[in-house]
């Protein structure tokens, strides 16, 4: 059983009634995950559906030894909704980031209080449909984007969530991960941004914009593409 209060103050949960999230909370059990441990591989059977309380986990698909971030999930993120709705096995393997700590909830479990509200099914199918559109956005970007575009933009997004000096991830393989590209060819990338003038390192994986405008005109797709 999980604390009601820990769901309630969760986001995803906004908007349902007390007696929901009670009924919730009694069904959840609390599980907890170190840093790097695999919550789930692709294609195993699924256990449950999982929100995250604590953490962070990041969702990967991986293929000839490469592998690609599908979506990273935080405080609020669910996982497991694909195999609990539609059946089959997991999609993608889940890895937390960090020391992470989340409510699982059986499919039979949550399937009986859906019955009871319906409210909790558009719960989910609201994080489904704005994942959907993260993974076209995804597409949109392998698409059109070389990896020194697609590095340009995550620079650019990591900048301006966070003061300088700022960090690209946790480690190069998970950035290069994000960027659907493999280390080596990440390191290279951050090379040339280097030698062009555009990013500096100072040093422990830190880095600060030297050109911002050139690091926006390599993340900008040239048009039609």
């Amino acid at each position: 059983m999980i604390d009601s209060n820990a769901l309630r103050s969760l986001e995803i949960f906004h908007g349902l009634a007390p007696a929901t999230l009670e009924r919730l909370a009694a069904a959840a059990v609390e599980r907890r995950y170190a840093p790097d441990q695999v919550l789930y591989t692709t294609g195993s059977e699924p256990a449950g559906l999982l929100v995250i309380l604590e953490g962070s986990v990041r969702v990967v698909r991986g293929r000839n030894g490469r592998q690609q971030l599908v979506h990273e999930e935080k405080p609020g993120g669910a996982l497991g909704e694909v195999p609990v709705f539609a059946g089959g096995g997991y999609p993608a393997t889940a890895i937390a980031s960090e020391p992470t700590r989340c409510a699982m909830l059986s499919t039979a479990a949550l399937r009986a209080i859906i019955r009871e509200d319906a409210d909790v099914a558009f719960v989910f199918l609201r994080r489904l449909a704005q994942r959907t559109r993260g993974l076209v956005e995804l597409v949109d970007r392998l698409s059109s984007q070389d990896v020194n575009g697609r590095l340009a933009a995550l620079i650019l997004q990591r900048c301006e969530a966070g003061a300088h000096p700022f960090v690209l991830g946790r480690t190069q393989t998970e950035v290069a991960e994000e960027l659907g590209t493999v280390r080596e060819v990440l390191v290279r990338a951050l090379r040339q941004l280097r030698q062009a003038g555009l990013i500096q390192a100072v040093g422990r994986g830190r880095y600060l914009i030297s050109d911002c405008e050139g690091l926006r005109r390599i993340a900008t797709p040239p048009a039609g593409s």
